[in-house]
């Protein structure tokens, strides 16, 4: 999969500008800032400033290079030259919700009072939307989708269970989002069974895909695709 600056730019543009905005910030926030908030949005952690400016753009960095380099170690990688546009918006939407997030809590830091369970369960369902939105269009690889021993060795299984996870992950988002702006409390708590179900229901449709197919047990990759 080919990248150049003209996609990798503003990916790195994002990041540069969370270091920024923490160096910015250093002088005007107290020696310590919240570094962890309750479900009702109000700081129950604190650290350093350094732990509250710098970790998050550290973990965004961390998470962009990743995501830049897996495809040249995976196994797989001639896969990508499939879904490369999809694998590049899965990675700005990760890379764009990290910095929006940091740019919450940097508000927050900055006395700026905002309702951060609002705002996270938004941004979150947000993600969902955009992820289920394209989640069908992945092929297989080791390390993008939902990858189950199924699924992995069954190409019908990984077309169908991506299929369903997309429409999972789509609903699952707007359920996120309309509970975040109308009642955040019960967003953030719902974040985690939301989690569970989008991921509890295609292990068990792939297993049951997988099952029914005649083709199972060779690895997905040693076959032509299919229109299933």
């Amino acid at each position: 999969m080919r990248t150049g600056w003209r996609t990798e730019l503003p990916l790195l543009v994002l990041v540069a500008a969370m270091f920024a905005a923490g160096a910015r910030a250093w002088q005007l926030v107290p020696g310590r800032v919240p570094v962890h908030w309750d479900l009702s949005g109000k700081p129950d952690g604190y650290g350093g400033r350094f732990e509250g400016l710098f970790l998050l753009p550290l973990i965004t960095l961390g998470v962009y290079l990743l995501m830049r380099f897996l495809p040249r170690v995976d196994p797989l990688r001639e896969s990508y030259e499939a879904f490369g546009g999809v694998y590049l918006v899965f990675r700005y939407a990760v890379v764009i919700l990290l910095t929006l997030v940091y740019g919450f809590m940097l508000a927050w830091d900055l006395g700026y009072e905002l309702s951060l369970s609002r705002a996270i369960t938004v941004v979150l369902g947000m993600l969902f939307v955009v992820l289920g939105n394209f989640l069908g269009k992945v092929r297989p690889n080791w390390f993008v989708g939902i990858r189950t021993p199924w699924t992995l060795s069954s190409r019908r299984s990984w077309v169908r269970t991506h299929r369903l996870g997309g429409w999972l992950f789509v609903l699952a988002g707007l359920a996120l989002m309309g509970m975040g702006l109308v009642y955040p409390a019960a967003g953030a708590v719902a974040i985690g069974p939301t989690v569970l179900v989008c991921v509890a229901v295609p292990l068990v449709y792939s297993y049951r895909v997988w099952k029914a197919d005649p083709d199972r047990d060779s690895p997905v990759w040693k076959r032509p695709p299919r229109g299933d």
